[in-house]
């Protein structure tokens, strides 16, 4: 039976864990080959080692606009053009706004957004000359919700939101769609130390009325809907997969951190 991306070749930031290696296991599953960039080379030679001869691995930061074109041309280079993308890089911190160390905000800040946009920069230009693609950003419920202690994720990820809305309606006559999802709590590897605080993670479970955490395979297969001929007309938009904790309070994080 044919995949629903056959043939088809994606660039997945963030690709050595979490979200982003959810998608591409869900990609290759469903035809595609893949390119994976992330800044840690140990989880990124497994996850190209898991995957086999259909992936292949960069070592990259996402802010660092020479190694994302590196990354891009990879796959033009390796495997001859690029259809899709999905820019999962990204990590937060928590912090008060009044107290919050301006390099940690920038570093949130560059990676979750900056990298966002330079990494949609350079899938762009590859799949406007083809005159097709799908790019999805992966954003987050905090893009709208905001969160004690989280501004720098929360504004970086709002505007992760924005930049999907101002890209898709740049590349959409060029036949290049661009879709955000915006994830719930997920289990991840970002999400870890809420194994050590256990009443951190129950509280986001309590905030959620589908009553559990979200795993990475929810997110991925949002993806594959965005990216496949399924989602055609679906682009600018940002689609929040999060069990419906948007509808209640976002938990009180400051509690945790002892304010």
């Amino acid at each position: 039976m044919a995949g629903r991306l056959d043939g088809r070749v994606a660039v997945i930031t963030g690709g050595g864990s979490g979200i982003g290696l959810e998608c591409a296991r869900r990609f290759v599953r469903e035809g595609a080959r893949v390119v994976l960039g992330d800044r840690n080379p140990e989880p990124l030679a497994a996850a190209t080692d898991e995957l086999g001869a259909d992936a292949i691995g960069e070592v990259v930061d996402v802010t660092e606009e020479s190694d994302v074109e590196r990354l891009v041309a990879r796959a033009v280079e390796h495997f001859g053009g690029l259809d899709t993308a999905v820019n999962a890089a990204g990590f937060g911190t928590f912090g008060f706004v009044a107290d919050h160390p301006v390099p940690e905000w920038r570093a949130v800040i560059d990676t979750c957004l900056t990298g966002v946009m330079i990494s949609v920069k350079h899938e762009a230009r590859v799949m406007r000359e083809a005159g097709k693609g799908a790019i999805v950003n992966i954003a987050s419920i905090n893009a709208r919700v905001p969160a004690e202690g989280m501004s720098a994720y929360c504004c970086a990820k709002a505007g992760v939101e924005m930049l999907t809305k101002c890209a898709a309606m740049e590349l959409g006559p060029a036949g290049v769609r661009v879709s955000g999802i915006g994830p719930g709590f997920v289990d991840t590897p970002l999400t870890a130390f809420t194994q050590v605080v256990p009443a951190i993670r129950e509280a986001y479970v309590a905030s959620t009325p589908l009553g559990r955490a979200g795993q990475p395979d929810d997110i991925a297969d949002a993806a594959v809907f965005l990216v496949s001929d399924e989602g055609r007309w679906v682009s600018g938009d940002t689609l929040f997969v999060d069990g419906a904790s948007m509808l209640k309070a976002y938990p009180d994080l400051h509690k945790f951190a002892g304010g």
